[in-house]
């Protein structure tokens, strides 16, 4: 049974709103000669792949069956005369997949972490090494909302070299290739609510953390999944709507209901008040229980409330401006819609598109696991395109497609040449292309 399908459905699915590319098609005769050639001699394309979520156990890493696969891909990457740069757009290394009673540092500290993640991954690290040292490609990483609060150091420990494409803030980062400044590469993470980072909540348990309530939704799903889906231990306490008409209330009930619909998939043998979330991770200390992170009511239609995360209903907009969203998304919208990929498909083009302080006509991001292209339109009515790097997670219910990334060959001076973005996938080890637009800038 696919965890990543029953979480992302909930808390974090992230697409993006458009028309398909009319491209959208198999063709295994598209080999991995044409995918990384231009035809030519120049370094003019960019590779970019996302979402490998590379763990430290193989016991329950998302990552495992097709790691072999992925070393073979970065080899050809490496080969490829044309390659200029080869993007990682977030989730590279993964500190949330974590069961939810497992010590994810055991004991130790993030640097400790990171080398047990290099350790148990050697081949693909060592693969992506010898391009870094090699340095005929750049090589840059982004960060994802999975290895949100993993430093800059650490990830420096096992990459040495790597190019580092970060925000002043740690869980943040945007990237615009040289040559390419019409292009913005980024996680998406930062407009999901569940999935920012929120530098407000629980300073006083907390000081510094910047981990957002997914964290916590996906230490609970996967430990449903080591347990197989088991038999609910517990109840969940049943909130009903606060009668003042409140909109802090009313949102916490939104909030509640997310909790809600979660806990009634991602059941667990636990009882709900248990001390069995394992933090020690990002100034957390010690265990909590589902409880300490549901709303509550004493009194059917009275008061709610909820110990982690208090009022994070109430500070949305001050997390996007320290998040630096530059269109403002409503927190009832940011609540309610984040498990629909139409409302990160709209944040594609309300933050970039349409925008009209943004000049991106290209938009790659990662995060959903859903590989697409989506052609739109930009505040010009000019002609913009939006792609999903995919995942390289075992198993993706969630597009029955894995082992994706997208290749964008950019324009020369020939008015007549175009900059082509390509979306491929490499499972069976065969490049095949899924789908292909273009436009000039």
């Amino acid at each position: 049974m696919e965890i990543r399908l029953r979480i992302l459905s909930v808390f974090l699915a992230i697409s993006f709103l458009g028309v398909l590319s009319s491209c959208k098609e198999s063709d295994p005769i598209d080999h991995t000669i044409s995918a990384f050639s231009n035809g030519g001699n120049e370094r003019n394309m960019i590779v970019v792949i996302s979402d490998i979520h590379l763990g430290a156990d193989l016991a329950y890493a998302e990552c495992k069956e097709n790691l072999g696969s992925l070393e073979k891909l970065l080899k050809q990457i490496k080969a490829a005369p044309n390659v200029k740069e080869l993007v990682i757009a977030g989730d590279l290394l993964d500190e949330w997949f974590v069961p939810a009673t497992v010590n994810t540092y055991q004991g130790k500290d993030q640097a400790d972490f990171v080398k047990r993640i290099a350790a148990t991954n050697k081949g693909v690290i060592d693969a992506f090494n010898s391009i870094i040292r090699e340095g005929k490609i750049l090589v840059t990483y982004v960060p994802g909302n999975h290895d949100l609060t993993i430093t800059a150091a650490n990830v420096e420990s096992i990459f040495p070299g790597i190019n580092q494409a970060r925000d002043a803030e740690q869980g943040l980062g945007t990237h615009s290739p040289a040559d390419c400044p019409k292009m913005a590469i980024e996680h998406g993470h930062r407009y999901n609510f569940f999935c920012a980072p929120d530098p407000i909540s629980n300073q006083d348990v907390a000081p510094g953390t910047i981990m957002p309530p997914g964290y916590f939704y996906t230490r609970i799903g996967v430990l449903s999944f080591t347990q197989n889906f088991p038999p609910a231990g517990d109840i969940m306490p049943v909130v009903t709507q606060n009668t003042s008409g409140n909109e802090s209330q009313y949102l916490l009930f939104v909030y509640w209901n997310v909790w809600n619909r979660a806990l009634t998939k991602y059941t667990i043998t636990n009882k709900f008040d248990e001390k069995i979330i394992v933090t020690n991770v990002d100034g957390f200390n010690g265990a909590y229980s589902v409880n300490d992170l549901l709303p509550y009511q004493t009194t059917a239609g009275g008061l709610i409330d909820v110990n982690l995360y208090k009022g994070i209903q109430d500070t949305w907009a001050q997390r996007q401006i320290l998040n630096h969203v530059a269109v403002n998304i409503p927190i009832a919208q940011a609540i309610a819609n984040a498990a629909k990929s139409s409302e990160s498909e709209d944040q594609a083009k309300n933050q970039y598109f349409l925008n009209p302080n943004s000049d991106k006509r290209i938009v790659i991001f990662g995060h959903t696991h859903d590989p697409k292209i989506i052609v739109s339109e930009d505040h010009y009515g000019q002609k913009a395109i939006y792609a999903n790097s995919g995942t390289w997670i075992d198993h993706n219910s969630i597009a029955n497609t894995t082992m994706n990334f997208v290749v964008v060959t950019l324009q020369n001076a020939d008015a007549s040449s175009q900059t082509v973005v390509k979306l491929y996938n490499f499972e069976n080890e065969v490049v095949t292309k899924m789908a292909e637009d273009s436009l000039r800038y």
